[in-house]
């Protein structure tokens, strides 16, 4: 639902993978933005009407995606899919961040598009050495793999823990990923996949790729 530029670039993608593709919009003119290569359907009408749906075969379809330009339209697209129709992979497009965290907490399945989209650009701005692998739906926890600098090395990752407020999840080492332990210490060449809260990223960025703090330093030293 929704022939927007999102939308329209997920019918474009699906159709020339060679799926089923129906879309469903309000305004007729908003079918423009499908490639001239587009062989599906293209229907006229409100996403969560279900006699609309039921034009573009919503009973016969394998997922929906709500991704129309408005957040109400697409949490109700979605539920009435979901509810009324039994379609169980079904995601809506969120553009308000809290909202997003709400509707995930209620089943739904959300795209937070303004935090996604910040984090995107986070993700490329960030040094080749500390970057976001992942991040969660609404975006407030991500998961960093990090390359943490020659004055890291021999520090214990409780410590690295303790300086950036992130848990050390993984440590990919000799070409093994291994499961991290609370006894390890940095090693040469070691990246760290580090769970965060998404809000601090930039943060435990800026303290692997400096050197450790003193403070830190002193209570691995005490224990």
């Amino acid at each position: 639902m929704g022939c927007g530029r999102v939308g329209a670039m997920l019918a474009d993608e699906l159709d020339a993978q060679g799926h089923s593709v129906a879309i469903i919009d309000l305004q007729s003119s908003a079918f423009q933005r499908l490639g001239p290569d587009f062989s599906g359907q293209r229907v006229h009408g409100n996403g969560f009407d279900r006699a609309t749906l039921k034009k573009a075969h919503i009973q016969e379809a394998y997922a929906f995606a709500a991704v129309s330009n408005g957040d109400n339209s697409n949490i109700i697209a979605t539920r009435t899919v979901s509810e009324a129709f039994g379609i169980q992979r079904v995601v809506a497009r969120i553009a308000d961040p809290e909202r997003a965290e709400l509707y995930e907490r209620l089943g739904i399945p959300t795209v937070a598009s303004t935090r996604r989209t910040a984090m995107a650009v986070l993700q490329r701005m960030v040094p080749p050495n500390a970057e976001i692998v992942w991040t969660g739906p609404t975006g407030a926890v991500a998961l960093i793999a990090a390359r943490p600098t020659q004055a890291w090395y021999g520090v214990p990752l409780q410590t690295v823990e303790a300086a950036t407020g992130g848990r050390v999840v993984f440590v990919s080492r000799l070409s093994k990923v291994l499961v991290a332990q609370s006894h390890m210490v940095v090693q040469e060449n070691d990246q760290l996949f580090i769970g965060v809260n998404g809000t601090k990223a930039a943060e435990v960025r800026d303290t692997l790729t400096s050197p450790p703090p003193t403070a830190a330093l002193k209570g691995s030293a005490q224990k």
